[in-house]
């Protein structure tokens, strides 16, 4: 039995779902999210709680991951997902053009233009350097997230580059002289 489907998932006062197929959609004050369901997995509600039940045990692997993604929905339309971007490096730095493109500075001949997917928001701190990226979709947070920082990972020398803020890195050593 799956650990994590068996795990009730809370619903907040204003949130709603709704089963369409084999999609969930679930609504609630930030938005509305869809989520994907496997086929023999279904949603009950009871007093307050949904369940993500199986019907057999041939749909196993999939009973702990819808109840992920819809968990993932639900939290995304309460609370919304952020993911924190640091750049760090001399002339690194990111700013927002309009509304809806982020301009990189990150060393080289040009700038980068990256347009930002509808639902997703940037905030940029003054100094230019730490990007905070929020919306109520986990998996276009997250993927908008590692596109940004693959445009300078982290350089294991010297540690420039574009990273979570959370990240741990390790930094190498450099060339030792020879005698």
């Amino acid at each position: 039995m799956s650990r994590i489907g068996k795990k009730p998932i809370p619903l907040p006062a204003g949130v709603k779902y709704q089963v369409q197929g084999n999609t969930v959609v679930v609504e609630g004050p930030k938005g509305k999210v869809t989520a994907l369901i496997a086929d023999g997995i279904t949603l009950e509600t009871k007093d307050g709680v949904l369940n993500v039940l199986r019907d057999t045990d041939k749909n196993a692997a999939f009973h702990g991951l819808t109840r992920a993604l819809v968990y993932n929905a639900v939290q995304g339309v309460t609370t919304g997902w952020k993911k924190e971007l640091d750049i760090v490096g001399i002339g690194y730095r990111a700013e927002l053009k309009g509304k809806g493109t982020v301009v990189f500075t990150l060393g080289y001949s040009h700038q980068i233009e990256v347009p930002l997917p509808s639902g997703i928001e940037v905030t940029i701190d003054p100094k230019m350097t730490h990007l905070i990226i929020s919306g109520i979709d986990r998996q276009k947070v997250g993927q908008v997230a590692a596109d940004m920082r693959s445009l300078r990972k982290p350089d294991p020398y010297k540690n420039k580059g574009v990273r979570y803020s959370d990240e741990k890195l390790k930094k190498k050593a450099g060339k030792t002289g020879s005698k």
